[in-house]
């Protein structure tokens, strides 16, 4: 069966299961908007948007129920069909929170490196794990295994950008932008993310489009990753043979949910540097925050040391995308970080000096 499903579709099953989903949705508040205060940012304000709140703990738990939602209501998924998912973690773990409150079985193909805390969270929640070598390989390894279970795979590479409504209905960009609405600043000069899957960047994109509003979208990118090129080039066929280090982000591939025209800048993070902001962020906060969330503090805080040395104001807004108590065997482990060459001091230094002002410059030079 692969990606659609030719048997006939229980009409009572899925109408529960999307009031399963629902359900889920409306006993979930949403997420907070945390504004932070950091001195040498002047008359620049910072948001949060913390994602790590959810019930599985990031970001994807909106995605993972929007694909449910966009599987079950195209009759691609139905009593007992075995969902199947290409990730490197978080994904699958909101994937398989969802399988298991529908009683679906669940199968997860990600890379060997994935940390234990992800595989043990999808294996808690009921879900099976298969494992490749190579980032590369998942995409193939889940259709096949899909073909194989006679399942649906839920790809979320090729559906993250269409599953969501993004003009509205509690997306996440319809979700900042109601949260900004009374403070002193409530349009962002920019609204800084990352790109795993592409979807959320799509998302707010576009709703930044529909609503006519003059915020700037900035995605920035990791070493190791195909999106940046692809964006500066054009070329949408670029790849990358090595895999990124920071999880849940970065891909060896342009994933057909990244939609490159609603993206206003575009530049890379090197992984020390990402690293670093996420210690930096989570000494602040006093709770550690994920890789991807360093990668977008870091980027974040170029944009406004451009800002300052022009003398702009403005409020910026990035996302916590997930907890970083699920790398603490890797991004806060020193004998990880020392077998893989990352020397995070000097980009601490440099991101605390800037905090802290006692200089305006940061980049990623």
């Amino acid at each position: 069966m692969g990606t659609d499903s030719t048997h006939s579709v229980d009409i009572d099953w899925a109408r529960n299961a999307v009031r399963l989903l629902e359900g889920d949705g409306h006993r979930s508040a949403d997420t907070h908007l945390i504004k932070p205060t950091f001195p040498g940012l002047g008359n620049i304000s910072v948001y949060l948007k913390d994602e790590s709140t959810h019930p599985t703990g990031s970001l994807k738990h909106r995605l993972a129920r929007s694909l449910f939602l966009y599987g079950i209501c195209n009759g691609r998924i139905n009593k007992g069909t075995t969902l199947v998912e290409a990730s490197s973690g978080s994904t699958a773990v909101s994937e398989a929170y969802f399988a298991n409150l529908l009683g679906l079985p669940f199968i997860a193909v990600m890379p060997r490196s994935t940390s234990e805390a992800k595989i043990s969270a999808i294996r808690r929640f009921g879900g099976a794990c298969e494992f490749v070598e190579h980032p590369g390989e998942v995409y193939r390894v889940a259709a096949e295994i899909a073909v194989q279970k006679d399942g649906y795979y839920l790809d979320q590479f090729t559906y993250a950008e269409r599953a969501t409504d993004w003009r509205g209905n509690n997306n996440i960009a319809q979700s900042i932008f109601n949260q900004m609405e009374r403070e002193e600043q409530p349009r962002p000069t920019w609204v800084v993310m990352s790109a795993g899957t592409g979807g959320t960047s799509a998302t707010i994109g576009r709703y930044i489009r529909y609503r006519g509003f003059d915020t700037r979208l900035c995605v920035v990118d990791v070493e190791h990753s195909a999106f940046c090129e692809a964006w500066e080039t054009g070329d949408m066929t670029t790849t990358c043979a090595r895999p990124s280090r920071i999880e849940g982000i970065g891909r060896p591939r342009v994933e057909p949910s990244f939609i490159p025209g609603v993206i206003d800048r575009m530049f890379k993070v090197p992984d020390a540097a990402s690293i670093a902001a996420a210690h930096v962020l989570s000494e602040r906060l006093f709770r550690r925050v994920g890789g991807s969330t360093g990668t977008n503090f870091f980027a974040l805080l170029c944009i406004a040391s451009e800002m300052k040395r022009r003398g702009e104001e403005g409020s910026l807004v990035t996302l916590i995308c997930d907890s970083g108590d699920r790398y603490a065997d890797t991004y806060f482990n020193a004998q990880w970080l020392e077998r893989n060459n990352l020397d995070i001091a000097p980009w601490y230094a440099r991101i605390e000096a800037f905090l802290d002002g006692a200089t305006d410059q940061l980049s990623v030079d």
